[in-house]
């Protein structure tokens, strides 16, 4: 069975040739879903033989929904610019028989990294990613970004994602999380307590300093713990702001 891969953009000139090449190595046709880039991106993407399609950013669920009815095959590989299937996971997708498999799709575990550091809080966060379009796809509700697939086999094989180039980068991202994740709660009619800025945050750095041992990651657990904890805080500030404009 052939797999197309999907991958969604906005200004990756720096990662678009990496990823489709990475790609390229298990599927037999790779479409790229761009977000009106204003760098090099399409101009790279197309150089090297890639199909893409413009649109203007619908949300990660959705924009990556919407390139799967222009795939030629059922069977599609998601991925973002900044991901990377590492060798196992090339290895084990070759491996796969995708005609007769009894799976809708295939998970992997992701490393993720901010710079050259590999962030061992967050591993393996299993990722879904390889999966029959005819039996499953991407959620399009809210700010929820994942395949929903109910069978899914987990492979012993990595997914790398280069997040963040340092830490600098990761708080500037971190904020239009914050903002994105308390305008979708608002939205959805979730309400914030007073206390909740504080209990959510503090509850987040106990979470990723004692029970996922980021205390004993050195300087990156701690680092990722507490802009975890602040990000947390202040999704419900901004939540409780979003609420008193109302009023």
């Amino acid at each position: 069975m052939k797999i197309t891969a999907n991958i969604i953009t906005l200004n990756e000139e720096k990662n678009i040739k990496a990823v489709i090449e990475n790609v390229q190595k298990v599927c037999d046709e790779v479409l790229v879903v761009d977000s009106l880039s204003i760098d090099k991106t399409c101009e790279i993407a197309e150089s090297l033989g890639v199909k893409v399609i413009k649109q203007k950013y619908l949300g990660d669920g959705k924009q990556k929904a919407f390139g799967v009815p222009h795939a030629k095959y059922d069977w599609i590989l998601s991925i973002d610019a900044d991901e990377r299937l590492d060798d196992d996971a090339i290895e084990s997708i070759k491996k796969l028989d995708l005609e007769h498999t009894s799976y809708d799709g295939f998970s992997f575990a992701r490393k993720t990294f901010v710079g050259d550091a590999f962030i061992k809080l967050w591993y393996p966060d299993r990722v879904t990613r390889l999966y029959n379009r005819q039996k499953c796809g991407y959620t399009t509700n809210g700010g929820h970004d994942k395949v929903d697939a109910k069978n899914v086999k987990d492979l012993s094989a990595h997914m790398l994602h280069y997040s963040y180039d340092d830490y600098a980068h990761m708080i500037k991202t971190t904020h239009k999380f914050i903002t994105r994740g308390a305008k979708i709660a608002h939205e959805e009619g979730k309400k914030a307590g007073v206390f909740d800025p504080f209990l959510h945050g503090m509850g987040a750095l106990f979470k990723a300093l004692v029970l996922k041992g980021g205390l004993f990651h050195g300087i990156d657990g701690i680092n990722v713990a507490v802009i975890s904890s602040f990000s947390s805080y202040m999704k419900y500030a901004l939540m409780l702001e979003m609420q008193k404009n109302d009023k």
